[in-house]
């Protein structure tokens, strides 16, 4: 496997997994910053959107949505235009240089923090935001502070 083959198969996995496996050194930090600083809040929901169909592939989410194949292959070349577009020309020195300073693990930090801040500009529409706490009328919580 080649260089840039492992590069953006951190890549991927970093946005799919939106975590952070590595502690972000400062060659990380620019990058972040600069795909932060060149993603618009539509590209940050756009790579949300690629996180939950592909979620929907697992066995147990299918059920849950009607994401087509055509759905699928639609969010995979949207996400490959913006990962290209970032990688290529707005942050490309930036990108170079973590992965030389902190290797592959810097993508995965990086990505994550604009999946990051698109799970905060989802969160923040009060249809989501009512949602994750709809479970909150079904709780019983006396007997576990009795």
């Amino acid at each position: 496997m080649n260089k840039i083959t492992k590069t953006l198969l951190a890549i991927i996995i970093g946005s799919a997994t939106l975590t952070s496996s590595a502690i972000a050194g400062p060659a990380t930090e620019a990058l972040s910053t600069c795909l932060s600083d060149n993603t618009t809040g539509k590209e940050r929901k756009d790579l949300a959107k690629w996180v939950f169909i592909g979620m929907s592939a697992h066995p147990d989410m299918q059920d849950l949505s009607n994401i087509t194949d055509a759905n699928r292959e639609e969010a995979d070349r949207m996400l490959a235009s913006i990962v290209t577009r970032l990688m290529t020309e707005n942050c490309r020195s930036q990108a170079k240089l973590a992965m030389e300073k902190e290797g592959a693990a810097s993508f995965q930090s990086a990505f994550a923090a604009i999946g990051k801040l698109a799970m905060q500009e989802l969160m923040s529409n009060p249809k989501v935001n009512s949602s994750f706490t709809n479970y909150s009328k079904y709780l019983d919580i006396n007997p576990a502070i009795q």
